[in-house]
């Protein structure tokens, strides 16, 4: 993103901020949200999270600035200029983890958040770790967690096709469904969203955890090789990328990819459970319109993905109104907050006294599904696993290698050059 943007480049934000005039309003009390949730189901998930803040803090002024664009793209640029020009909002919605890397010199301490709400008690543990910087101060305040190993179906389409979604237990497994879906349907057999590249870098991560299993794709993502199982997944992200999705996939972004699935045009799709919140909000039934199984071979795994609004500050290092962002991040991390916010945007709340059945019973079965996990693998093309440079690199790679026609070789080692970054 910030290769992009020009905004600060390798040097990180320190240096750029160094001599920038204050373009802050100091210690406002108005809290400036910026967020990427436009539409859909984010749209109505911060809209009640945002309603219950107005009416718990009718103290605090507020400015709620929803910036669209898929994947979060123009959120981040928006962000990127706004921090090299020292003009940084109250907070914006991001990833923490090792996405915080790009942040480096620009964000706060809420220990002080964290202590005083006992949310270092209430979040699960990656929660509490992925919030906090390399020097232990907490930057971030967790919203909810999205799992990523997630194959949603059309229940009709499957019907209709005389497959059983909880019968596929591997790769070859889901392509033979597939095979049947096209046999047998008008349907299309997977919808997939390739307007931009993180949609297919995710895709290929499914399919490694899935073909190649847990210990080949840590290896991957920790830079320490597994060239033959990377290629190996690419060959079948392949297969399925030719094969298998719309015609006019490379057109299509995540909303319309998703859209398939609700109007039974398309049998399967892989995404993160905040597919399941667009169900929700449009209101389809889970195991009568819609259903769910884990992709295949990841039985057993949670690959774990958290939202979370960052605290920065400007090159003095304050917040532009510190109060008053510090009451909406005690909020955010709350048990109101995350029961607003997480059944409709999809995800699972990170505290860990959430009873499930305030979640619905998709998300209830996920909830325990995180509980149960024998694995919790970090998400390859959404800030957990991999540093932002890498994370940029195996884009780029996607784009130049891996759309149409699929370079598995090139692809291949670009991703693992990537990934040692």
């Amino acid at each position: 993103m910030l290769q992009a943007t020009g905004a600060a480049g390798a040097l990180g934000f320190a240096g750029c901020l160094s001599n920038v005039t204050d373009g802050g309003d100091g210690g406002s009390n108005t809290m400036e949200l910026l967020h990427g949730w436009t539409g859909g189901d984010g749209k109505a998930a911060i809209n009640a999270l945002t309603d219950g803040f107005d009416e718990a803090y009718p103290d605090v002024e507020t400015d709620y600035k929803p910036i669209g664009g898929g994947g979060n793209t123009n959120l981040n640029t928006v962000v990127a200029n706004r921090l090299s020009q020292n003009n940084p909002p109250s907070t914006f919605a991001g990833w923490p983890g090792k996405n915080f890397q790009k942040y480096e010199g620009v964000l706060g301490d809420l220990t002080s958040v964290w202590e005083d709400e006992g949310f270092m008690d209430s979040h699960i543990q990656e929660a509490v770790d992925a919030c906090q910087t390399d020097d232990g101060n907490f930057a971030a305040v967790p919203i909810g967690s999205h799992r990523l190993n997630c194959l949603f179906y059309s229940t009709d389409v499957v019907e209709a096709a005389g497959v059983d979604p909880n019968s596929m237990s591997s790769l070859s497994d889901l392509i033979s469904a597939m095979d049947q879906v096209a046999a047998n349907t008008e349907a299309v057999p997977m919808a997939q969203a390739m307007t931009a590249p993180w949609t297919t870098l995710q895709l290929f991560g499914v399919v490694l955890l899935g073909q190649e299993g847990y210990d080949s794709y840590m290896t991957f993502v920790n830079g320490e090789g597994g060239g033959d199982a990377v290629r190996s997944a690419l060959e079948t992200t392949g297969t399925i990328l030719s094969n298998y999705i719309p015609s006019d996939a490379a057109s299509s972004n995540l909303t319309q990819s998703n859209e398939l699935i609700m109007n039974d045009e398309a049998a399967f799709i892989h995404q993160g459970n905040w597919a399941a919140g667009a169900y929700r909000t449009n209101d389809l039934t889970y195991n009568e319109d819609w259903g769910f199984v884990p992709f295949p071979g990841t039985e057993g795994m949670y690959t774990l993905h958290i939202d979370s609004f960052l605290y920065p500050t400007n090159n003095s290092g304050e917040n532009p109104s510190p109060e008053a962002t510090k009451k909406w991040m005690s909020y955010a991390g709350s048990l109101e907050g995350q029961q607003l916010f997480d059944p409709l945007k999809g995800c699972i709340p990170t505290r860990t006294d959430a009873n499930p059945e305030d979640f619905g019973p998709y998300l209830a079965e996920t909830i325990e599904d995180f509980q149960n996990a024998e694995e919790r693998p970090p998400t390859l093309a959404h800030g957990l696993a991999v540093s932002p440079t890498a994370m940029s690199q195996m884009k780029e790679v996607i784009t130049n290698e891996f759309t149409g026609p699929y370079n598995v070789d090139a692809a291949a080692t670009g991703l693992l050059e990537a990934a040692q970054q």
